[in-house]
Formats: C-alpha cells, sequence, structure tokens
C-alpha cells in the first residue's frame, strides 16, 4: 500500500564551510539574542502554566529531564538550525565532550522525518574532593526534527545517572541559564 522498502538511514552530521562560515557570522553578530532570552523565559513561563510568545515543552521523567522548543515561523529555518548549533556548542564549553553527531533520515508514507542528533558526555573526572564520578548534568542529548526539511521543534535532554557512584546531577534550570544565557547583553561590534 505504498509502502517504501528502503529503511532509515543514520549518517554522520557534517556541516558544510558555507553553513558554518555563516554561523560563526551568526554568532559573532549575536543574532542569537534574539531568542535565546525569549526561550528561556518561555520555559519558566511554562513551568508556572502562563502563556508566552514562544513554545516550550518541558520533560520531567524519572531519569530524563529538559526542553523541547517548538519552530516559530517568525525565526526563519536557517535562525532555528543555528539556534540548534549554538546549543550544542555552549554544552562543549561546559566541558562536555561530543560523543556522537548523527543524521537520521526515516521516509514515512506521506512525509520525511530527519532527526539531527548530537550525544554530549560529561568529562570523566570525579567530583573534587569526592570518589564520585562528576555526572554535572548528566548526558545531554540535543535532537532537532524536521518533517519534509522544515523546523517542527529542538529537544534538549538531560540523561542522568542514579547510581551511587556519580555525583547528584546539576539542576536543569542551571543548565539552560547558562546555554540559553539571558542576561547576556549585545556587544558593540565595531
Amino acid at each position: 500500500m505504498g509502502q517504501n522498502n528502503a529503511g532509515p538511514t543514520c549518517t554522520r552530521l557534517e556541516r558544510s564551510g558555507k553553513h558554518m562560515a555563516a554561523y560563526s557570522r551568526w554568532v559573532e553578530e549575536q543574532v542569537y539574542l534574539n531568542w535565546t532570552g525569549a526561550f528561556f523565559k518561555a520555559y519558566h513561563y511554562r513551568k508556572a502554566n502562563l502563556p508566552s510568545q514562544y513554545r516550550v515543552q518541558i520533560t520531567q521523567e524519572e531519569h530524563i529531564r529538559g526542553a523541547v522548543f517548538f519552530y516559530d515561523p517568525g525565526m526563519g529555518p536557517q535562525n532555528f538550525t543555528f539556534f540548534f548549533d549554538l546549543l550544542k556548542d555552549r554544552v562543549l564549553k561546559l566541558g562536555y565532550t561530543l560523543h556522537s553527531c548523527d543524521k537520521l533520515e526515516v521516509r514515512h508514507e506521506r512525509y520525511l522525518e530527519q532527526v539531527e542528533k548530537h550525544v554530549l558526555t560529561p568529562p570523566a573526572s570525579d567530583l573534587a574532593g569526592t570518589s564520585l564520578c562528576n555526572q554535572l548534568y548528566g548526558n545531554v542529548l540535543l535532537d532537532f526534527i524536521k518533517v519534509n526539511n522544515q523546523p517542527g521543534y529542538i529537544r534538549l535532554l538531560t540523561n542522568i545517572y542514579n547510581d551511587p557512584y556519580f555525583s547528584e546531577p546539576l539542576p536543569m534550570d542551571e543548565l539552560l541559564e547558562r546555554v540559553l544565557q539571558p542576561q547576556e547583553e549585545r556587544q558593540s561590534h565595531t
């Protein structure tokens, strides 16, 4: 019944030189400031069940915590893609290691689903003054879901270790504050 026999394809996610140059300009010009603070505010509004400009969903399960940032057409697809790249780069600046970076495509009967995925792991080190492995916020999973090449949402999740050999995870709110940096101010580029 119109089923496509080709299964999902998974490849390494690689950005073109052109993409990286445009992203670098975007970061240098701090274009992201149009959305980082707004998404941070939307996350906290969602926690308080208040309406906000941007749609955010909160994930709070036993070992998984996180936020889903939904695409807003006012952002534009390129800005949303760059926002995804910015989240990865800012998690890396917290001492994390990029464990994997993949792109998955799944052909459904009526649409093509594309998932760009980053898995970031905390450094293998003890929590200062203890023999506990420092998990920081846990493993960080970043997914960017598109349907037919149109942005849908970005999911930022932490998968925490519930093990006596690991430190208590740091709060999700703190991770979001560190990657979204809501207090950041625009720098003049003269």
